[in-house]
């Protein structure tokens, strides 16, 4: 952090901030048999944290209307259940706040659907320290993260160079690169560093705590 301004912080939801783990395949599972197709293992409905549900659900179903029916049914499921089925990581809350209080402008930019996210971080302990949450749109026309961190960036009107990007997917890297954004990638989640570095990370951190130092 040089003179003047502190940068604004984007960061991730899913496996930066909350373990979604339980809520996203548990909807997923009740999509697919919703649908009429056999469950995946546990390891495998792990891929789909990460990736817009209409990129998943589009490897399963060929058929446009048979996405859309299938996102209906884990959005029915989220609605109710999903989106409290979550676990803060350790030591992230904390490490939120200091960085709030050094004068970061912090936002959230997920692929997870707007009002979903929203809905979550407004139940955060330190969901307050968000200026704001930057989301998929409910019809999937923004829902790539070159997409959402544009959005974030208009919406905050802020330049690339002023931002880091915070995540634990190769997507949120490729989402800042794409914009000339620096960035980190996170080991707690669920993407690891072989899938971060080949990505392009800039850094990576190993815990929450190692965060402040890379930003300074």
């Amino acid at each position: 952090m040089g003179a003047g301004t502190p940068d604004t912080l984007f960061f991730d939801l899913d496996g930066t901030l909350i373990d979604s783990a339980l809520g996203i395949t548990q909807c997923v599972a009740h999509a697919l048999t919703e649908m009429g197709k056999p469950v995946p293992p546990y390891a495998e409905l792990l891929r789909w944290i990460g990736p817009s549900l209409r990129i998943s659900f589009a490897a399963v179903f060929d058929d446009p209307a048979r996405i859309e029916q299938a996102v209906d049914y884990y959005r029915e499921r989220f609605d109710v259940v999903g989106w409290r089925e979550h676990e803060v990581y350790p030591g992230i809350g904390q490490v939120v706040q200091d960085l709030h209080a050094r004068g970061h402008r912090l936002a959230i930019v997920t692929a997870k659907n707007e009002p979903h996210a929203r809905r979550i971080v407004e139940h955060l302990p330190f969901g307050a320290c968000f200026d704001d949450v930057i989301g998929a749109t409910p019809d999937g026309s923004r829902s790539s993260k070159p997409d959402l961190v544009a959005e974030a960036l208009h919406r905050r009107q802020l330049a690339p160079a002023a931002c880091w990007m915070i995540g634990d997917r190769r997507m949120d890297i490729e989402g800042a690169r794409h914009h000339g954004m620096r960035n980190i990638g996170v080991l707690w989640g669920f993407g690891g560093a072989e899938e971060l570095q080949a990505a392009g990370a800039q850094h990576l951190a190993e815990t929450p705590e190692a965060l402040p130092a890379l930003i300074a």
